[in-house]
């Protein structure tokens, strides 16, 4: 079959003798040109201006191209080319000979082969041989015309034969000829070179007859040799890409439908096929040509042709993200930019495999049915983990720990999704669709988090800890994706996750709430400020205790809780200190003393307890109560500006409110340490990177009494 159309035209062409030549030669084309211009595809060529006489304007050029001539001025003869069809013939008869036929085919395949080679100068003396008798003083005889029409005939079909063999000895190409095993590769690429420098000779003859008269130009021209070549090629990747989808190859065993197989075989066939190209078919062309992007466009058209047939049929889910895998990653990520070919071929003028719109149909049949999966499978697992809950089961222990799966779980569904949306889908921003669901799934969760706490189960305290566990797991997920999650969705998932996070210390650390506020009820009372009563030393006794209960939670949650337990006693110390009225000198100096051994001693406990980033909490103590100790109005406007500074969320009731405690200020003193606390602010206040402290400290309580001493400026 590879050669049926090749023999069709040759025949046809062998059969127009002079009579047809005389009636055609008004239109300077034969029967046989009119009837293979059917079905090839005009090739136009820019024409180069020469003289009518072929012979005398071109002389030179000519003579460059290997005119030759003998002393008589004599023409040679070219040797008779053998038959194609002949050889052909003898190439597929070599399938039912022993070994002895074979080497004897095999010679008369290299004899062949030898004249092949000489493409390029047999051309180059049948270009000279119509030069002579279509020359202004020659007057030939038609059986001369016959014979050099016949010649053509036969060089151009050993032309087309090196170029339908381009791929015959190559590793991508299981079903190469028998004949072709005898010529090596690097023979293969001798014919090829030749038959293209062959057709680059024609071309340029086609051209130095554009503007003669039509009756002196031969039937046989134009050639369009290069239009006739590119059409071959197209034919090629046609019938390779067809056949490559009907063969049985290793790689596509796994592959569980025939449209995977097909889609499979096909771009192992594309990749192959251009890496050939570029390693060897690319050195028989000239750069003019580009022949990998003329191969990788031919490719690219076929395959999406076949694509879009597949696309239209009416595709199963697992088929259609199949197709897609290849459309969008694959094909343009490891066959157009494979290290080898990467830069050389014009990917942008190649476009997608698929028109836009039957992308668009297929992603979104392929997001709705992911979306389905993920949603189920997320409702599923809250609802298997609830139902764990409420039936008595405590939390695995893993290293000594309350541990839950979920998390874990959850992450990995989202995360492989996330992984095959990428390779599946073009637009990343479509992964949106699939990260709503996790976002859904942590209110719910939330929200069932919540209920449970507020129910009298005995399992809620392991529960709780083992779902601290999971909301760092989530927080870190969430945290450290860029692309998958926009912005309002990092923000929405980190709040809700946030109040996960207090609602579980809400239920652990509730006891120790209480116990806080009833030993701090003593604070700024005699027994405090004499040292007779050592409040925060009998806290962080009984706080110990307490704290062994937490030996079952992760460390990096147990750290993370102290760290919160921390500022949650030294914030009800303050509003303990807050709460207070006026002091003697006495009592402030004695007052800040006792803060300052205070703040000292809640640093150790909780530095101890592995809470290095609290620290601050003791430094911001000891700054309060150094307020309290200066009694010269220009030190305590100095170190209060200081404090606010340090802290910016220090509001002027709290400036109030601390400055209410030292009895020794006047209403003006007062008013002038608020305004410069007001004047030194820093003013932009993300430039701090202090946490917040004082906003979570309330002081409406002051608003009345500010109004009653006219202390508002």
């Amino acid at each position: 079959m590879k050669m049926m159309w090749l023999q069709s035209v040759s025949s046809r062409r062998r059969q127009s003798g002079s009579v047809t030549r005389a009636c055609t030669q008004m239109d300077g084309h034969t029967e046989t040109d009119r009837q293979t211009d059917r079905w090839l595809h005009p090739h136009e060529c820019s024409p180069a201006p020469p003289g009518c006489s072929i012979r005398e304007s071109n002389a030179g050029e000519m003579r460059a191209g290997g005119v030759e001539e003998n002393q008589d001025k004599e023409r040679r003869r070219l040797p008779k080319l053998k038959n194609p069809a002949k050889i052909w013939k003898n190439r597929k008869q070599q399938n039912r000979t022993d070994t002895a036929e074979d080497e004897l085919d095999c010679e008369e395949a290299l004899q062949q082969q030898q004249v092949e080679e000489q493409l390029e100068d047999v051309s180059r003396r049948l270009i000279i041989r119509e030069e002579q008798l279509f020359s202004q003083d020659s007057h030939s005889e038609e059986e001369e015309k016959d014979q050099l029409q016949r010649d053509f005939e036969a060089l151009r079909l050993q032309m087309w034969m090196a170029v339908h063999n381009t791929f015959t000895t190559s590793s991508s190409s299981p079903s190469s000829s028998p004949s072709s095993s005898c010529t090596s590769p690097s023979e293969h690429l001798k014919v090829l070179r030749s038959a293209v420098a062959s057709i680059q000779q024609q071309e340029v003859q086609d051209r130095r007859w554009t503007d003669c008269a039509k009756d002196r130009v031969p039937v046989w021209r134009p050639q369009k040799c290069l239009s006739t070549h590119n059409t071959l090629l197209q034919k090629m990747v046609e019938s390779r890409l067809m056949k490559a989808a009907e063969e049985d190859c290793s790689g596509t065993e796994g592959l569980s439908s025939p449209l995977k197989k097909e889609v499979c075989r096909m771009g192992k066939r594309v990749k192959e096929d251009l890496l050939t190209v570029v390693r060897t078919v690319q050195d028989c062309y000239p750069p003019q040509m580009d022949i990998l992007n003329l191969y990788s466009g031919l490719y690219h058209q076929t395959f999406s042709t076949r694509l879009t047939e597949l696309a239209a049929s009416g595709l199963e889910t697992d088929d259609c993200s199949y197709l897609l895998f290849w459309i969008n990653h694959y094909y343009p990520h490891e066959v157009l930019k494979h290290e080898e070919l990467e830069g050389k071929i014009k990917t942008a003028c190649l476009g997608s495999l698929l028109l836009q719109d039957q992308l668009t149909r297929l992603e979104d049949q392929y997001l709705n049915h992911k979306e389905d999966k993920v949603k189920l499978w997320l409702n599923t697992a809250l609802s298997k983990e609830e139902e764990s809950w409420l039936s008595g089961h405590t939390p695995e222990l893993i290293d000594q720990y309350c541990f839950s799966p979920l998390a874990i779980d959850v992450i990995q569904v989202i995360n492989s999704s996330l992984t095959e949306l990428n390779c599946v889908v073009r637009d990343q921003r479509k992964a949106q669709r699939i990260t709503a669901h996790l976002e859904s799934f942590l209110s719910s969760y939330r929200k069932c988090v919540e209920e449970f706490v507020k129910g009298a189960h005995g399992n809620v305290r392991s529960v709780v800890k083992a779902h601290l566990v999971c909301e760092q797991q989530f927080r870190d997920y969430i945290t450290g994706q860029t692309g998958s999650l926009s912005e309002e969705q990092r923000h929405r998932c980190l709040d809700t996750l946030s109040a996960l996070k207090d609602c579980g210390y809400r239920c652990i650390t509730c006891p120790i709430h209480t116990q806080m506020k009833a030993s701090f009820s003593p604070l700024w009372t005699p027994v405090w400020l004499d040292g007779s009563l050592p409040v925060v030393d009998l806290l962080l006794d009984s706080l110990s205790q307490q704290l062994t209960d937490l030996t079952d939670l992760k460390p990096a949650c147990r750290k993370s809780l102290l760290c919160v337990l921390h500022q949650d006693l030294v914030l009800q110390y303050v509003k303990r200190m807050m709460k207070t009225r006026t002091k003697s000198r006495e009592q402030q100096v004695g007052g800040a003393q006792r803060m300052t051994e205070d703040a000292q001693k809640i640093n150790d406990f909780f530095k101890q307890e592995g809470c290095s980033e609290s620290l601050w909490l003791g430094e911001m103590l000891c700054s309060v109560a150094e307020v309290l100790r200066l009694q010269d109005p220009g030190s305590v406007q100095l170190e209060v500006v200081s404090l606010a500074r340090t802290f910016p969320d220090l509001s002027d009731a709290h400036v109030s409110a601390l400055l209410s405690l030292k009895g020794g200020l006047s209403a003006a003193d007062i008013r002038s340490i608020r305004r410069s606390v007001e004047e030194n602010r820093l003013l932009d206040v993300s430039t701090n990177q202090s946490p917040l402290f004082f906003s979570k400290v309330k002081v409406k309580w002051l608003n009345n009494k500010i109004n009653q001493m006219a202390l508002k400026t």
